[in-house]
């Protein structure tokens, strides 16, 4: 048993991890080590050559393949103890993962590239009121840091100038490069080692909330470490901001059962969320993302059906020959963001309009706002 932690709960501690590269394989690497048994691992991305020589759990012979990396770590944590429960989501956090399987968790820990999946994660942990912890590297330097629905808030944390700058994607794979061209030896996998560990401890200290709240254990809520590799030094810094009107913080409750699921068509939930509430009209409400019908070209006005949720257009424009080359800004989209009787789809299924496995729907009954958890 690890020094501080029960091993019972450690082993029956329920944790997601969001990115599976060089910080993800860390952390996950750690959680099976200090013996947890229910992890769940969440990337779109595949193995790759770059990934390895900071990737301690992916081989050649997986980018070679172009393996996905959730089937690999799923394959590997099993080896490295068979009683471990993997629950794999290739996918993206942003889109891909059911708040209802938020709720699920213990806490999550992101081992994210980016401001904006690192908003989503906590996007999605303030509607469950589920704590997360926060991992950064660049280069020789590297930052933790932990989220607690009431205490701290990464939006709040974002400042003005962040919040402009949340679309930018910022993966390790670029800091190696640079290194490289510039003949520096890459020193990610030393900063992925310190970062997560860090991020696996402190984890595993908001899965024993008790002995935090006797003061047995000090969490990094509110406090940001910083790691500098460069001159061997390290400081905890004060990183704590949670504004009462953050929008962030505009928490999912009371969840209900349901007997919704993402298999079913616009029509039969209209119809499940009348009947649940006694109800004469229904509205299901596309809080991620939007739905798209059809795009069309402004300098010709050709409209050309579409069908898919709003972050899947750019791909579709790209794979259909009379879009290809046409930038996004030279068509606008038809979106629905809120859907009721008068959409006119309703054979489309919830999935279809991109709404994940076991999420959490907002929905209207007459006007009146509920929260209704899908089954698995």
């Amino acid at each position: 048993m690890s020094h501080g932690f029960d091993q019972q709960q450690v082993a029956a501690a329920r944790i997601m991890v969001v990115g599976c590269g060089a910080l993800g394989n860390e952390v996950l690497k750690n959680l099976v080590l200090l013996g947890v048994e229910h992890i769940v691992a969440v990337d779109f991305d595949i193995v790759e050559v770059g990934n390895l020589s900071r990737s301690v759990l992916f081989s050649k012979q997986d980018a070679d393949a172009r393996r996905l990396k959730v089937e690999v770590i799923a394959e590997r944590l099993k080896a490295m103890n068979p009683a471990v429960e993997v629950k794999t989501i290739c996918g993206d956090i942003a889109y891909d993962v059911g708040l209802g399987l938020i709720r699920q968790m213990d806490v999550v820990i992101g081992c994210v590239d980016s401001r904006w999946a690192r908003y989503c994660i906590n996007r999605l942990c303030m509607r469950a009121g589920i704590p997360w912890v926060d991992g950064g590297i660049e280069e020789l330097e590297g930052t933790a840091r932990v989220f607690v629905p009431g205490k701290n808030c990464y939006a709040c944390n974002l400042g003005p100038e962040g919040l402009k700058d949340l679309a930018r994607r910022m993966p390790c794979s670029g800091i190696i490069r640079r290194q490289e061209q510039a003949g520096h030896a890459p020193t990610t996998s030393i900063v992925a080692s310190v970062i997560g560990a860090v991020e696996a401890q402190e984890a595993l200290k908001l899965v024993h909330r008790e002995a935090l709240e006797r003061g047995e254990l000090t969490s990094l809520c509110g406090k940001m470490f910083y790691y500098d590799g460069q001159h061997l030094t390290t400081k905890v810094i004060d990183f704590q901001a949670y504004d009462d009107d953050c929008a962030m913080h505009d928490r999912w409750m009371p969840i209900q059962s349901s007997e919704l699921s993402d298999g079913q068509t616009v029509a039969e939930a209209l119809s499940a969320v009348k009947r649940k509430f006694d109800a004469r009209q229904a509205t299901v409400c596309l809080e991620n993302d939007c739905f798209v019908d059809y795009v069309v070209e402004r300098s010709n006005d050709r409209k050309t059906q579409v069908m898919c949720p709003g972050r899947a257009v750019e791909l579709f424009v790209e794979r259909d020959k009379a879009l290809r080359g046409i930038p996004l800004s030279g068509m606008y989209q038809h979106e629905y963001r809120e859907i009721d009787e008068s959409f006119p789809y309703q054979t489309c299924t919830l999935s279809q309009l991109g709404v994940p496995a076991h999420d959490v729907l907002h929905v209207m009954a007459d006007g009146q706002d509920y929260y209704l958890e899908m089954v698995a």
